[in-house]
């Protein structure tokens, strides 16, 4: 039991790894709205990997962190 909580934490971990990264490059990085839309697909791909069938829990946690990030940079509503 506690094998399983320890490799859910890491995991959790690591996501929050790759969208932090994720929305530190494109809000600081010069890259097209394509390229920023790619990442973001990419992060979300991976999440899945790390947590299948969780799709509705990624739109509502980190899809919105996103939508801030590329409305921000790219100035879109």
């Amino acid at each position: 039991m506690e094998d399983k909580l320890l490799e859910e934490e890491k995991k959790l971990k690591r996501l929050r790894f790759v969208v932090d990264f994720a929305l530190m490059f494109i809000s600081t990085q010069d890259i097209t709205h394509d390229h920023a839309m790619n990442i973001v697909d990419g992060v979300r791909k991976q999440a899945l990997k790390l947590f299948p069938g969780k799709e509705e829990t990624f739109d509502i946690i980190y899809a919105p962190r996103f939508k801030r990030v590329l409305n921000e940079k790219y100035k879109r509503n």
